[in-house]
C-alpha cells in the first residue's frame, strides 16, 4: 500500500502524548490505536484525551482491528482527502451580551474583560429559572 507508519513510545510512557502532539501540529492522517478495554489502563485519561483531540481535529481513530480494516480498505485511501475542520477558536469567543449597544461596545468591552462604567450591564432574569 506504500503508507508511512510511524511508531511512538508505549501509552504509560507518553505515546498518547506524542500521537496527540502530531495530530495538533497536522502530521497525521489517521491513527490506530490498539488497547485493550478489559484491562484497567494506568493511562486510562490518556487514552480519552488522545480520542477527544483526534475528534476535536476530525481524524479517523481505529481502537480494535475491524475498524482498522475499514480505514485502511477505503476507497478514500487512494486518493487526496481533505478534512473538514470545525472553526473551535469562533465557538470559544464569549457571545453577545444582550442589550448590546448598536456600536458594539458592551461586547468588546466583555473580550476586554472591562465594563463602561465599572460595571457590566444588568441581564433581564429570565422566567422559571428561580
Amino acid at each position: 500500500m506504500g503508507l508511512e507508519i510511524s511508531l511512538f513510545r508505549s501509552g504509560p510512557l507518553g505515546g498518547d502524548q506524542q500521537v496527540g502532539a502530531k495530530i495538533c501540529e497536522g502530521e497525521m492522517d489517521f491513527v490506530i490505536f490498539f488497547w485493550d478495554p478489559l484491562e484497567p489502563q494506568p493511562h486510562d485519561v490518556d487514552v480519552k484525551a488522545l480520542q477527544r483531540i483526534a475528534v476535536v481535529y476530525n481524524i479517523p481513530i481505529a481502537c480494535n482491528r475491524s475498524t482498522a480494516d475499514f480505514l485502511i480498505s477505503s476507497p478514500l485511501m487512494a486518493e487526496e482527502y481533505q478534512r473538514q475542520l470545525v472553526d473551535f477558536d469562533a465557538k470559544l469567543r464569549p457571545p453577545a451580551v444582550a442589550g448590546t449597544s448598536p456600536s458594539g461596545t458592551y461586547g468588546r468591552c466583555l473580550l476586554q474583560k472591562k465594563w463602561p462604567r465599572g460595571r457590566p450591564p444588568r441581564a433581564a432574569p429570565r422566567p422559571g429559572l428561580f
